[in-house]
């Protein structure tokens, strides 16, 4: 019986070294259960934390604006360390969360990001053109309830809170 084990591993060693040798066609071996320790592999995608271009930025923006029926014009921007975006395989879903910075010269746009107004959240499918816009201005008071589900991955992926709809405090 020990013949057995000092031979297998003597014999896969030399066919992996002859396949290795210059064949150009793939070559597969066949290991005795005994001999390897079977091994699990996991194929299912990571949800990402996903930078945020110029053109998603300006796609939350657009959305943003008119979910508040407002034109674009209206904001100068998203605030910046308030924006987020990720993508989540398992939902096959595209998530992002922003603060729409209203322009100095645009009152009603001022008066709708205070507040209940001051907060989004957006979804978008893969695939889809548009997004999906949630106010969440309530989002990060005590007791606030999110207008959406947000994945446990993609919050983790985010460094937020379990369960929230709203990020960390931005010093």
């Amino acid at each position: 019986m020990r013949r057995v084990i000092v031979v297998a591993p003597l014999v896969l060693a030399s066919a992996l070294a002859l396949a290795a040798c210059g064949s150009s066609t793939p070559t597969t071996t066949t290991v005795a259960p005994t001999t390897l320790a079977p091994t699990t592999t996991t194929t299912s995608p990571l949800t990402q934390n996903l930078v945020v271009t110029p053109a998603v930025r300006r796609s939350i923006l657009a959305a943003g604006a008119a979910y508040h029926q407002l034109p674009v014009t209206d904001y100068v921007g998203l605030y910046a360390g308030r924006t987020f975006y990720a993508f989540d395989p398992a939902t096959d879903t595209y998530y992002a969360a922003a603060s729409l910075d209203p322009s100095p010269s645009s009152y009603q746009a001022q008066v709708g990001a205070q507040d209940d107004g001051s907060y989004n959240l957006f979804t978008r499918r893969a695939g889809a053109a548009k997004w999906t816009v949630y106010d969440d201005g309530l989002g990060g008071v005590q007791g606030g309830i999110c207008p959406i589900h947000l994945p446990a991955a993609v919050l983790a992926v985010w460094n937020w809170k379990a369960h929230s709809c709203y990020p960390p405090a931005v010093g």
